[in-house]
């Protein structure tokens, strides 16, 4: 049975995902360095395949300073020690929500060498958009951290997760796009013309005025209270998945999340299958992650997971935990251990 508090450690995102990210920081950083940070946070062991959130967390917390580079070789310029903090600073200065868009736009283009942010305003829509300076390619993992920075604080100021109209990304459809909705509430789309987010004005409420120990508090905890507040919430998928990290999952029944969601299981299959998944393979994927987690901990045979996963029998496990992760479950405890 998985307790309450687990529903968020037990997230996992494609290895895929945070590539470009680790490619980036190898920039900024010596071999022995990037071995410390990947053994720090998990990572080190070869053919991971799946990362959990608090990964995510953690390799930034340590990146993040150790490097010298606050985003970690993602862009050409370096940033340096407390520019974030800076940069928090000056949006929570701001008056209004627009505002806080705008002054977050103008501190990354003092900085920036790579990109230019532009925020158009309209009575109908607010885009926040990042224009390129010269011919290069998007850097992926870039455009999402720093796309999802600004929506993290803003929704910081507004008090609440500022709803999300749409967000653009400029670059190819990538095999681990179901990844961007663990992190964005709204519509992903690629191959846009420029990556951008979007918002609907009647949506803002007014700036939150925080106090010296609420910033500070805010930038201890970077980036969990920004790339992932609230994230169960964003699609139904999401929202299933929580259910059933709260349920006997194992038992649970379309009919049962359905009634949860106070919708008929067929309006349920049908949200489901709008965004590329089904019942099924949602709790496919929570099984997957529970064994994972437990594989990692130690503690209880591969029998013992297998059985209270539900599967019938130790060798049905293996082939399911290959057909996951590429690796045997021996395997992986290995390299995990």
């Amino acid at each position: 049975m998985i307790q309450p508090h687990d529903a968020h450690s037990l997230t996992t995102v494609s290895r895929l995902f945070i590539d470009d990210w680790l490619t980036a920081l190898r920039r900024v950083c010596t071999a022995q360095q990037m071995q410390v940070f990947l053994e720090r946070a998990g990572l080190d062991a070869a053919g991971t395949t799946r990362v959990t959130l608090d990964q995510i967390v953690t390799l930034y917390q340590i990146a993040a300073v150790d490097s010298g580079d606050e985003m970690m070789g993602l862009w050409s310029r370096p940033i340096r020690a407390r520019a974030l903090q800076h940069l928090l600073t000056t949006v929570a200065a701001a008056q209004t929500l627009p505002a806080v868009l705008h002054r977050f736009s103008t501190f990354w283009n003092l900085l920036l060498d790579d990109i230019s942010f532009k925020l158009d305003i309209t009575p109908e829509r607010i885009t926040l958009s990042i224009a390129p300076l010269y011919d290069q390619t998007p850097q992926r993992f870039g455009h999402l951290l720093i796309l999802k920075l600004a929506h993290g604080l803003l929704s910081w100021r507004a008090g609440y997760e500022v709803p999300v109209a749409g967000v653009h990304f400029a670059f190819a459809r990538p095999e681990f796009a179901a990844d961007y909705q663990v992190i964005f509430p709204s519509p992903v789309t690629f191959d846009a013309p420029r990556s951008a987010i979007l918002f609907d004005p009647a949506t803002f409420g007014p700036a939150q005025v925080h106090s010296k120990s609420e910033l500070t508090d805010f930038v201890k905890r970077a980036p969990r209270d920004w790339m992932f507040t609230g994230y169960r919430e964003h699609t139904q998928s999401l929202r299933v998945r929580a259910f059933l990290s709260r349920s006997n999952w194992q038992d649970c029944r379309l009919i049962d999340a359905a009634e949860t969601f106070r919708m008929t299981p067929r309006t349920l299959m049908r949200r489901l299958d709008g965004e590329g998944t089904s019942f099924q393979s949602i709790k496919d994927g929570l099984r997957r992650d529970i064994a994972i987690r437990d594989l990692r901990a130690g503690g209880r045979s591969i029998e013992q997971i297998s059985q209270e996963l539900g599967f019938s029998s130790a060798a049905n496990f293996h082939r399911a935990f290959r057909r996951w992760t590429g690796q045997t479950p021996v395997a992986f405890r290995q390299v995990a251990a």
